[in-house]
């Protein structure tokens, strides 16, 4: 099987988890996501929100994360539950995981992340870009880093994505 068709089936795997949280951030938040970023604890280098961000994209990623828990990993993750749990049903690849090799604060509610996707442990989609956003009072995937992720998934095409995808802009 050639890369990209390998690449494509990673992220078919880590799209059922993570769907469009990794699609960064949008710009909808509910009352309650507004509260909480509103109230995100101030974030520096070493602090607690980066490790609570490398765990969350960790599990989110992990192919034996439930859904639920992948939902609640990706921002907005409700408008992408179908998703995550049509592609977790028929996932080809259960050793898919993640692993985040640094995390840059960016504010107090957003976040630059570098990763790469795994199989077996072993890279196959390596030193990638996304951002985690603050949301409801937990850092989670950004929608817009999953989309992208859907993007390549997809040959390039952004067509056939979600909606909610397109709302993450």
């Amino acid at each position: 099987m050639n890369a990209y068709r390998t690449m494509s089936q990673i992220l078919l795997v880590c799209a059922c988890g993570a769907a469009v949280a990794a699609c960064g951030s949008t710009s909808t938040t509910s009352a309650a996501g507004a509260a909480a970023t509103a109230s995100a604890p101030a974030a520096s280098p070493g602090s607690a929100a980066q490790s609570q961000i490398k765990a969350g994209w960790t599990a989110f990623f992990n192919a034996k994360t439930s859904v639920a828990k992948r939902v609640s990993l990706l921002q907005d993750g409700p408008a992408f539950a179908s998703i995550i749990k049509s592609q977790a049903s028929s996932n080809p690849f259960p050793g898919a995981s993640a692993e985040v090799t640094k995390v840059t604060m960016t504010s107090a509610t957003k976040a630059n992340v570098r990763y790469s996707i795994l199989l077996g442990g072993k890279p196959v989609l390596p030193d990638q870009t996304g951002v985690a956003v603050y949301q409801g009072g937990t850092w989670k995937v950004g929608a817009t880093s999953f989309c992208g992720l859907l993007i390549i998934e997809n040959g390039g095409k952004a067509s056939s994505l979600p909606a909610a995808c397109k709302a993450a802009g």
